[in-house]
């Protein structure tokens, strides 16, 4: 079968045939029929993001999944040849949770197998690529916003960074009542897009002071709750110095950089929070795509534009040079 697969140890990218694997034990082989193009890719292909898990040899990358179930190993109930699943990112083993894409071989691939705890059932009405980008590029700002965040109805928001998981944070945001919804993105066509989709203001960050006019917007508090999902240490601070007292700041971005407090007695004088948030747990994926079944929420509009599996250095260089600002780009082999 073709694969993209990344050499973690000279950083050699590429489409290449490999063996077609066999499901162990507990484990199901999928047919892959799309699989989301993620900033977490970029990062592992640039080398400045690693699993914990695996630090050599060869890896599939792709970790938003969704296919067909092929082959069902031993040991595994409940699951038959042709059922619609996604694939959930983290799996738990024994030495920490295990993310596909990252950690083991992910979906990039005409085939892919993962283990059965991790499969979970599409809707027959829900396509196969809007399921695909469920399990990160949803599930991730759902669990940030519904979990590590804790937003509840008419707490105020801003979000630093409107793209492929951004977007998808202020939908979320709007559906469960905070208000207002503060967008933060220097590109228009982004911050466009976050007032149509649920945004009550959207700031561009470099034409204006960011904080200075989410304090006038606040009635000059600060917001409940400010994310960040880019990844840059300015913006991290940014959120501290946006949040109210009290506030939590929710850091989603990856980021390979230090962080510096430069003057941290503010965070305990103001008693505001930094929690850090990565992926979701395994109940978000089936809850999402029961919303989406049930039409509470659409995603259907993040899918920018599909790419076989032979052109996805092509799907990695528009998402890196954000032509036609895309949400989501999606493979389908």
């Amino acid at each position: 079968m073709l694969a993209a697969r990344l050499n973690l140890e000279t950083g050699e990218f590429g489409v290449k045939d490999v063996p077609i694997p066999d499901p162990q034990a507990g484990w199901v082989r999928v047919k892959v029929k799309a699989c989301g193009v993620c900033l977490t890719d970029l990062h592992i292909i640039g080398g400045h993001l690693r699993g914990p898990h695996r630090q050599t040899g060869e890896i599939t990358l792709g970790h938003e999944i969704s296919g067909e179930v092929d082959v069902v190993g031993s040991d595994v109930e409940g699951w038959t040849q042709g059922d619609r699943v996604a694939i959930s990112l983290l799996h738990n083993q024994a030495d920490g949770e295990h993310t596909v894409g990252v950690d083991f071989d992910g979906g990039w691939a005409e085939y892919v197998v993962a283990p059965a705890s991790t499969l979970v059932r599409i809707p027959d009405t829900l396509p196969f690529d809007v399921a695909s980008i469920v399990p990160d590029a949803v599930s991730t700002p759902w669990a940030a916003i519904t979990q590590t965040a804790d937003v509840r109805a008419g707490e105020s928001v801003a979000v630093w960074g409107v793209g492929g998981v951004g977007t998808h944070a202020i939908q979320i945001l709007r559906f469960v009542g905070a208000a207002p919804i503060i967008a933060v993105d220097p590109l228009p066509e982004a911050r466009e897009r976050a007032l149509r989709l649920g945004a009550d203001y959207a700031i561009d960050p470099n034409a204006e002071d960011a904080v200075a006019t989410i304090k006038g917007l606040t009635k000059g508090t600060g917001v409940n709750v400010a994310f960040d999902f880019v990844g840059i240490s300015a913006v991290e601070a940014q959120l501290l110095q946006a949040a109210a007292p009290f506030g939590r700041t929710i850091w989603v971005g990856a980021n390979s950089q230090p962080f510096t407090l430069e003057t941290p007695g503010l965070l305990l004088f103001l008693r505001q929070q930094i929690r850090g948030h990565y992926a979701s747990g395994p109940e978000a994926v089936p809850e999402l795509l029961d919303l989406l079944a049930l039409n509470r929420l659409d995603f259907s509009e993040s899918i920018s534009g599909h790419y076989p599996l032979s052109d996805v250095a092509e799907a990695i260089e528009q998402l890196q040079s954000k032509k036609g600002n895309p949400v989501r780009l999606v493979i389908v082999p």
